[in-house]
Order: C-alpha cells, then sequence, then structure tokens
C-alpha cells in the first residue's frame, strides 16, 4: 500500500513567475505582431525554461561561425555546472525592468535590449574561462564586441543585478570587479592607465552609477553607492555615497540618495545631490 501510494503522489510542479510572464509576454506579442511571430515562438515559446530561452538568445544573436547547436550545448553544460548563474539571469531582468524607464516588460530585456544579451554572453564567458576554456572565452568576447559593441573581459568578475543601459560601447578589463546592483550606461570604459600586466582595473562598489561616457582609470576603488557623473575621468578612490564629476573627476558632494544605482538619477547641483534628494529605490 505504501508502494502504490507513493507512486501515486502527484509531483508539485515548480513555479517561475519571471518565465511565466517572460511567456505571457510574448504570446501576447505574436498574436500582435505576426511577422515576429515564428522567431519569437523558436527563441522563446518553444523552450521549456528561462534558462534555455536565454541559451537559445545568445547562442543565435551572437551571430556565431560556429555551429549555434553547439554553442545552446555547450552554454546548457556551463548552467549544468553553475546554476548559480539562473540567479544571476534573473536579477538582470529585475534590474532592467526596474531601473529603465523605456522598459515595460519582462520580454525586452530578452528580445530587444543587446545591452542584457552582451551581459548574458559575457556571464557564459567569464565559467568557461574559470574552467579552464579560454579560447572558447575568448571567443565569445570578440563575437559580443563584433554584434554588440559590448567589451567585456571574460576574466572580469561582475555580481548579480547589472544594467547595462544601451551598451554600446561600454569597455571593461581583465581584472576588473563590478559589485552587485550596479548600473552602467552607453561608453563606460573600466580600463587600466597602461601596458602592465598585473591587477590594474578598477574595483567597483554595489549599487555604483557610472553614467555615459565616464572612464574610471587604474587600479582605483569606487565605494558603495557612488554616482559617476556623465563623461567624468575617474583616475582616484573614491568613498562611499559619492557624486563625482569633471576631467579629472573630483568630488563635488554626496550622492544624493542611498542607492543612485537604482534611481538612475543623473542630474547634480552644484553640491552634487540630486534635485529632490529623496532615498531611492
Amino acid at each position: 500500500m505504501n508502494k502504490a501510494f507513493t507512486a501515486a503522489k502527484p509531483q508539485i510542479k515548480s513555479y517561475d513567475p519571471i518565465w511565466e510572464q517572460v511567456r505571457r509576454e510574448a504570446e501576447e506579442t505574436s498574436a500582435n505582431e505576426p511577422v515576429l511571430a515564428s522567431l519569437i515562438y523558436a527563441t522563446i515559446l518553444s523552450e521549456p525554461t528561462l534558462e534555455d530561452a536565454i541559451c537559445h538568445t545568445v547562442a543565435h544573436r551572437l551571430q556565431p561561425s560556429v555551429d549555434t547547436g553547439l554553442l545552446f550545448k555547450t552554454f546548457r553544460e556551463v548552467l549544468a555546472e553553475e546554476p548559480g548563474l539562473s540567479e544571476s539571469f534573473r536579477a538582470d531582468i529585475m534590474a532592467v525592468a526596474k531601473r529603465d524607464p523605456a522598459c515595460r516588460r519582462f520580454l525586452e530585456p530578452l528580445f530587444y535590449f543587446k545591452g542584457f544579451v552582451a551581459l548574458e554572453t559575457y556571464r557564459f564567458s567569464h565559467r568557461l574561462w574559470q574552467s579552464g576554456r579560454k579560447d572558447f572565452a575568448l571567443y565569445l568576447q570578440s563575437q559580443s564586441s563584433r554584434v554588440f559593441a559590448v567589451d567585456i573581459h571574460p576574466a572580469a568578475r561582475m555580481g548579480k543585478g547589472i544594467m547595462l543601459d544601451h551598451a554600446t560601447e561600454i569597455v571593461i578589463g581583465e581584472t576588473a570587479v563590478v559589485g552587485d546592483n550596479c548600473s552602467m550606461l552607453h561608453g563606460v570604459t573600466l580600463g587600466g592607465t597602461g601596458n602592465e600586466r598585473d591587477d590594474r582595473h578598477p574595483k567597483i562598489g554595489c549599487g555604483v552609477m557610472m553614467g555615459s561616457g565616464a572612464k574610471i582609470l587604474g587600479n582605483i576603488k569606487i565605494g558603495d553607492c557612488v554616482r559617476v557623473a556623465a563623461g567624468s575621468v575617474v583616475v582616484q578612490d573614491v568613498p562611499p555615497r559619492r557624486t563625482v564629476a569633471g576631467v579629472p573627476a573630483r568630488d563635488i558632494g554626496p550622492a544624493g540618495c542611498e542607492e543612485p544605482a537604482l534611481s538612475m538619477d543623473q542630474l547634480v547641483r552644484d553640491d552634487g545631490t540630486d534635485e529632490s534628494a529623496s532615498p531611492c529605490g
């Protein structure tokens, strides 16, 4: 009786709210835009999980000169070895949905926004680099740079909940570190200051907002919840919760709110505070 009861016990299906929302939005878009229906089906609706949809999207969007099926298989193997990537995927989607006013659906980062796809390409390449498959990792970096104009070295370390807004011409060097919940706009560079080969790139704390065209150079430390104004060139350490601006950048005051990467407020007064000086997020 116990065996029969065990055999008949129903399986509880796990619920993934982000994936279910993506699927609903994909179905609506497919119905409203028939010209996209086959692409949406192949990319999203035919896949059983968000992980599979991301593997499929990255493999095809990279326009690879190798077989896309082999790329997809490799990405699934990476996920099997590093299941924590699933959490990063969801945190990255939520980061875009919450911080980008142009994003109104979870579908959009996955299906349209190259910054999200470039970031997930980096996540696959980083894991491959760590496992010793450095040539494959560098190939993915090269393809991402060519197709998305986003160049992130696979050895760089990036936390979860990252948003690359617009993303064009973002460059992140080999020894750079980026903490959780950071936001960066197009043209941001985390670079070195010469041809040295040791630890030579910036260390960015959590919750940092880097405005468009900001250049952060050298093995310097940017504290948590710093706001780097657009077009700034930062070459010295910045303490937490400050705003820096200028060429070279100087400290012009407090960050203006608790989490500038979430508010994405880039307007500063002379004292560095935002217009409302209200808490973020």
